[in-house]
Formats: structure tokens, C-alpha cells, sequence
């Protein structure tokens, strides 16, 4: 009745998700105690978050709590983005040691993500043609579904340059961010062959807040199997099982692309490109795919991803900390490659508009670019999609019918996205030579200081 009655309102009808949280993270931390691996950890949150999620909502149980919960560990997740990729690409760039050096990695870099999330939206566009996933869906939009604005061209170009970095950051505005810091990066390199005394004083407190960003983004990533059980169970316990049902063709269709996009273009790259055993990579990146397909966020997969990269791939931090973050932001081959591709064959399917061949050159070439800039944060997806929809001429209405599974998909997505990253550092290094195939063979890893939470 009045607001100081808020907190008891809460417990009543929380008071059974409440306690059962608070019995999991009793579990989870009991598991950290006895050194159980952080990618386990991970793993065994979002099974019991499944299993809670999944009773909570067939009792018809409020799960407010758990959702809190989730959205506590989502909201520190975005307080690093910024302040860490900004510092972590200034400190990458001015690593090398003069600017055709940097050209030459950051255009191989940018090539391996645009070429790669062209062949994700040609695997998913296939796939989509042979699995109808819109056979048999009624062409109803969800209540109250609005369609997405689509900014034009001049709009998208203008909203990537930065006019005033302060207010970009405090927006949480990625891109603008990252291109501000790439000018003072170059600025460094570019002074330190003149004036190295002058930019000394600057690179030696970028290296310090570096170092500090990095030890603030361990105490919060060691909260992640924390936050996989929340947002695991308040995503089943909204959704549950019967949501699914009528989408199900649709959900085993992207992640048959998603699957063979992993093993055809990133096998083949391991295989052929860096000359490795493909399993063995597979063992080694296995808490980077952990954390991505729990967490769907890049981000958030960011600082694993990095330890990953450095103490088991044994790729020079120099190159993992210049390609990751790019990656992070750019190189999106489940949301922005294999997931337009699919949903644009659905949604033609569904509504029965013809598409033809330009039709299906015009998917690959646009999702190709609208990947580019895709927020590393749950759910973008929905914006590079309906710029390839709004390119086909096809209702943006039809994206409301897939809403309800985005999460569930989402999972998939991130951890191609992620594990794309993963591939085009290790390839950029062998490119440079600073990939220590020796020490990779001899199984040399040093301890993930993720795991000792």
C-alpha cells in the first residue's frame, strides 16, 4: 500500500525463487572452494538454471528475484565495456611499433570478419532454403510489436563518428568509442617516433589503468557462473517449454547452420590455415565457448576470451588484445551472418513473398556489412536482421514472430561469435609470426586466474 511495503511485497512472492537461489550460489560457491574448473562451474549453473527456470514457470511461480540476480551481473558486465575496450585498444595499437605494421594487421583483421560472416549468412541461407522453417506458421504479429526504425545510410555513418567521446561513453555508444581511441593510439605511435618523451608519461598510464581494468574485470567475470544461473533461469522461467513448440524448426535450423559454420569454415580454418588439430583447439578455447553461449554477450566473453587467447593458444598479447576487442564489436558471424540469413527465408516463407537469386546475393552482401558495428550485448541481432529485411522489402512485422525464441538462439549465436574472434587472432599471429606453436603443441597453459573464483 504505501512504498515502504515494497521489500515485504517482494519476499511474498518471491520468497521461493529467493530461497532457491540463494541455496544454487551456496552450491556454486561451495564448488569454487573445492577448485572446480570455472568452465564446469559455468556449465553446471545454467543446467540448474534450466531445471529452476523450467519448474518455476510449470508452478506458475513469480521469478523476479532471479531475473534481479541477472540483471545485477549484466548491468557490471556493461560498466567494463567501455573503459576496458578503450584502454585495451589504445594499449594494443601503441604496441606496434609503427604504423604500416598496424595497417597491415588491421586490414587482415577486418578482412577475416567480413569474409567470414559472409560465408555464416551463405551456410545459414542454405540451410533455411532446405529446412522451410516458416512452413505451417499462422501470420499473426505478437501484441503490441513495433517495428524497428530504420536509420538511413548518412545517419548510420554520422552515429559511428564520434563528435564528443565523454557523451559517447557515458551513452554506452561502442564504435565511436573505439574509433576515438584508435586516433589517440595512432597519435602515440606516430609522436613516439618524433617526441618519445612527450607520450612516455601517457603510455606509462595507459599501461597502469590497463593493468587495472584487467584486475576489475576478473572480479566480475568470476561472478559469471553466478550470473549464468540467473539469467538461464529467468529466461526459462518466463519462456518455458511450450513457447518453443511452434518455432522448433526454426530454432534446430539456425543452430544446424550455426554448427556447421563452427566446423566447415572455422575447422577448416584451424585445420589448413594455422596448421593445427582442430579437436585439440576445440579443448583448448572450450571457456570461451562456455561463457559465450551462457552469457550471450561478447562482451562479457571479452576478458575469458583474452586469457584464453594469451595462456592456452599461446598467442602473443600484443595481438590478442589489438583483434579481440575488434571482434568483440565487429566480428558478430552468428548475429550478424547466419541469423539475418535464416530469419529473411522465414519471414519470406511465412508471408509468401517469392525471393530469387539477386534476392539471396543481396542477403550475403548486406548482412555482411550490417554486421559491422553490431553491439556485442544480448539481443542485437534484431537490428542487423531487419536491415537485411528492410533490404528485401519484406515486413519488419515478421521479426516479431521469432521474438520469443531470440533468447534461446541468442546462445548459439554469441558462442559462433566468439569462437570467430578466437580463430581470426590465432590466424592474424601465425600471419606475424607471433604465434608460439611449440609451447601450443607441448600443451604448455598457464592456469586461467578466472578459474581460482
Amino acid at each position: 500500500m504505501v512504498p515502504n511495503n515494497n521489500l515485504i511485497h517482494a519476499i511474498q512472492t518471491n520468497w521461493i525463487s529467493l530461497l532457491v537461489s540463494i541455496v544454487v550460489i551456496g552450491l556454486l560457491v561451495g564448488l569454487a572452494r573445492r577448485r572446480v574448473s570455472f568452465g564446469y562451474r559455468v556449465l553446471i549453473a545454467l543446467g540448474i538454471g534450466l531445471v529452476v527456470g523450467i519448474t518455476l514457470n510449470a508452478l506458475e511461480l513469480d521469478a523476479t528475484s532471479i531475473g534481479t540476480i541477472g540483471s545485477i551481473y549484466v548491468n557490471l558486465i556493461k560498466m567494463l565495456v567501455i573503459p576496458l575496450v578503450a584502454v585495451l585498444v589504445i594499449s594494443s595499437i601503441t604496441s606496434v611499433s609503427n604504423l604500416g605494421q598496424l595497417r597491415k594487421i588491421g586490414t587482415k583483421t577486418i578482412l577475416l570478419f567480413l569474409v567470414t560472416t559472409g560465408i555464416a549468412a551463405l551456410i545459414g541461407l542454405v540451410v533455411a532454403l532446405v529446412a522451410n522453417p516458416g512452413t505451417g506458421i499462422a501470420q499473426s504479429v505478437p501484441e503490441g510489436y513495433e517495428s524497428r526504425s530504420i536509420p538511413t545510410f548518412s545517419e548510420v555513418i554520422l552515429n559511428l563518428v564520434p563528435s564528443n567521446p565523454i557523451g559517447d561513453m557515458a551513452d554506452g555508444k561502442v564504435v565511436p568509442v573505439l574509433i576515438f581511441s584508435i586516433f589517440v593510439a595512432v597519435a602515440i605511435v606516430h609522436l613516439s617516433s618524433r617526441k618519445p618523451e612527450a607520450v612516455e608519461p601517457v603510455r606509462q598510464v595507459i599501461e597502469s589503468l590497463k593493468q587495472v581494468m584487467n584486475q576489475v574485470t576478473k572480479y566480475i567475470i568470476r561472478l559469471t557462473p553466478y550470473g549464468v544461473y540467473a539469467l538461464i533461469g529467468s529466461m526459462a522461467a518466463k519462456y518455458g517449454a511450450e513457447t518453443l513448440k511452434p518455432l522448433i524448426t526454426l530454432i534446430i535450423a539456425t543452430y544446424i547452420a550455426l554448427l556447421l559454420h563452427f566446423i566447415l569454415t572455422f575447422g577448416a580454418l584451424v585445420t589448413f590455415g594455422a596448421r593445427l588439430n582442430p579437436f585439440k583447439f576445440l579443448r583448448k578455447i572450450y571457456p570461451t565457448l562456455a561463457v559465450a553461449f551462457t552469457t550471450r554477450s561478447s562482451y562479457a566473453t571479452l576478458p575469458v576470451n583474452l586469457e584464453v587467447i594469451t595462456k592456452r593458444l599461446r598467442v602473443s598479447p600484443r595481438i590478442a588484445s589489438f583483434v579481440a576487442p575488434l571482434g568483440a564489436t565487429m566480428n558478430m558471424n552468428g548475429c550478424g551472418g547466419v541469423w539475418p540469413a535464416v530469419v529473411a527465408v522465414f519471414v519470406a516463407q511465412v508471408y509468401s513473398v517469392p525471393l530469387g537469386w539477386s534476392d539471396y546475393v543481396l542477403i550475403v552482401l548486406v548482412s555482411m556489412i550490417s554486421s559491422i558495428g553490431v553491439a556485442g550485448v544480448p539481443g542485437p541481432a534484431s537490428i542487423s536482421t531487419t536491415v537485411v529485411l528492410t533490404a528485401l522489402g519484406l515486413p519488419l512485422e515478421g521479426l516479431g514472430l521469432v521474438l520469443a525464441i531470440d533468447a534461446v538462439v541468442d546462445m548459439g549465436r554469441t558462442a559462433l561469435n566468439a569462437s570467430g574472434t578466437t580463430v581470426s587472432t590465432l590466424l592474424v599471429a601465425v600471419s606475424e609470426g607471433e604465434f608460439d606453436r611449440e609451447s601450443y603443441e607441448r600443451d604448455e597453459e598457464d592456469e586461467l586466474e578466472l578459474s581460482h573464483a
